[in-house]
C-alpha cells in the first residue's frame, strides 16, 4: 500500500481552523482544572502544558495523520476505530510530554495522590470525548455536504447530456435529405461522438487529454456540416495531458461559441481551444472570432452552455474558479481559471 502524507492545499487552512479549535477547548480545560485545583499559582503551568499536549497530540493523530494512511481520499473520511485509536495515542504522548514538563510520572501519581491523578484522568477523559465527539459531527455534516454537492453535479450532468443529444441531432437532420452521403458519413461520427462523451459524461473528472479528444470528435462533427466555414484549433501543452479537470467543462463553451459567434456568420470563422499554466491555476480558453458577446443581448451570459459552466465551477470549487467572458477585437473568449490541485469530490 503506498502511503503519502500530502494534504492538499485547500485542506491546510481547515486543518489550522480546527487546530485553533482544537488549543481552544485545551485552555478552558486547563483552566477549569486550575480553578478545580483552588488557583494553586504553580500548577497553572502544568495544567496547561498537559492540556495542550494532549489536545494537540490527539489532534494530530486524528486530523492530519488520516492523510498518511488514506491520502486524499482522506478529505471526507473518518471511521471510529481509527478515532478511538487516534486518541489512545495522543492520550499516552501527551501524557508522557506533561509528565517530562511536571517532572512526575502520571501513573505514579495513582498511589502518591489519587486525587490529582483522577483530576488528570478526568480532564484527559473529557478531552478525549470531547475530540472524538466533535470530529465524529464533523464527519457527518462533510458527508452531508458531499452528498448534497454529488446530487448537484449529477442533476448538472443529466441536463448537459440531452442538450448536447439534441443539438448534434439537429446538425444531422439539416443534412440528411440533402446530401445522403455526408449524412451517412456524419451518422458514422455521431455515433463514435456520442459513444465516447456519453461514457465521459459518467464520470466526475477525466484527464485534459479525454477532453481535449472529445472536443476533436464534436469539433470535427461539426466541421462536416460547415464545411469550410469552420476552422478549429486545439493547443494542449504535453505536460497538462493528465491533468484531471471536470468532464466535459469544455463542451458547452465550444457549443456555444459555433452556435452564437460563428454559425451567424456567414464566413463562419475559426474557434481555438488552449490550455496553459496561470501562476498557480489552470487556464482554459475558448476562443472564437465571430460575432462576439452582444452587449445589449437580453442573454448575454446567461446562453445554457455559460450558465451551466458557471453553476458546475460553483458547485464544485466554490470562489477558487473563476469564469471571464471578454469580447475581443474580432470575436469573443471564454476563460476558465481552476485551482491547480484537484482537490474536489
Amino acid at each position: 500500500m503506498k502511503h503519502t502524507f500530502l494534504i492538499p492545499k485547500s485542506e491546510r487552512l481547515a486543518l489550522l481552523k480546527r487546530l485553533l479549535i482544537v488549543w481552544g477547548v485545551a485552555l478552558v480545560i486547563a483552566l477549569l482544572q486550575w480553578v478545580a485545583s483552588g488557583y494553586a499559582s504553580e500548577r497553572l503551568s502544568v495544567y496547561l502544558v498537559y492540556s495542550y499536549a494532549i489536545s494537540s497530540c490527539i489532534w494530530f493523530f486524528n486530523d492530519p495523520c488520516r492523510y498518511f494512511f488514506r491520502g486524499q481520499q482522506a478529505k471526507n473520511w473518518y471511521s471510529l476505530p481509527f478515532l478511538v485509536v487516534g486518541c489512545l495515542l495522543g492520550y499516552g504522548l501527551g501524557t508522557w510530554i506533561g509528565d517530562a514538563y511536571a517532572g512526575w510520572s502520571t501513573w505514579n501519581l495513582w498511589a502518591l495522590a489519587p486525587a490529582k491523578f483522577a483530576g488528570l484522568l478526568g480532564g484527559s477523559v473529557l478531552i478525549s470525548a470531547a475530540f472524538v465527539a466533535y470530529f465524529i459531527q464533523r464527519s457527518k455534516a462533510e458527508r452531508m455536504a458531499r452528498e448534497t454537492t454529488e446530487a448537484q453535479l449529477r442533476l448538472l450532468q443529466s441536463q448537459l447530456e440531452p442538450h448536447m443529444l439534441f443539438n448534434t441531432l439537429a446538425n444531422l437532420r439539416a443534412l440528411v435529405g440533402q446530401d445522403d452521403a455526408q449524412a451517412q458519413a456524419m451518422l458514422d461520427r455521431l455515433i463514435d461522438f456520442l459513444r465516447t462523451t456519453l461514457q465521459a459524461s459518467r464520470q466526475s473528472h477525466h484527464s485534459l487529454q479525454q477532453e481535449f479528444a472529445c472536443l476533436n470528435d464534436y469539433l470535427s462533427l461539426m466541421q462536416m456540416r460547415m464545411g469550410q466555414r469552420l476552422k478549429f484549433k486545439l493547443n494542449l501543452p504535453t505536460e497538462l495531458a493528465q491533468h484531471p479537470i471536470p468532464t466535459l467543462i469544455l463542451q458547452p463553451l465550444v457549443e456555444n461559441s459555433i452556435r452564437h459567434g460563428l454559425e451567424p456568420q456567414i464566413e463562419g470563422g475559426t474557434v481555438e481551444v488552449n490550455a496553459a499554466w496561470q501562476g498557480q491555476r489552470l487556464c482554459l480558453s475558448v476562443q472564437d472570432d465571430g460575432l462576439g458577446f452582444q452587449e445589449h443581448a437580453p442573454t448575454l451570459g446567461t446562453s445554457f452552455g455559460l450558465s451551466h459552466v458557471r453553476q458546475r465551477l460553483q458547485t464544485l470549487y466554490g470562489k477558487q474558479a473563476q469564469l471571464h467572458m471578454t469580447n475581443l477585437p474580432t470575436g469573443a473568449c471564454v476563460t476558465l481559471l481552476l485551482p491547480a490541485h484537484e482537490d474536489t469530490p
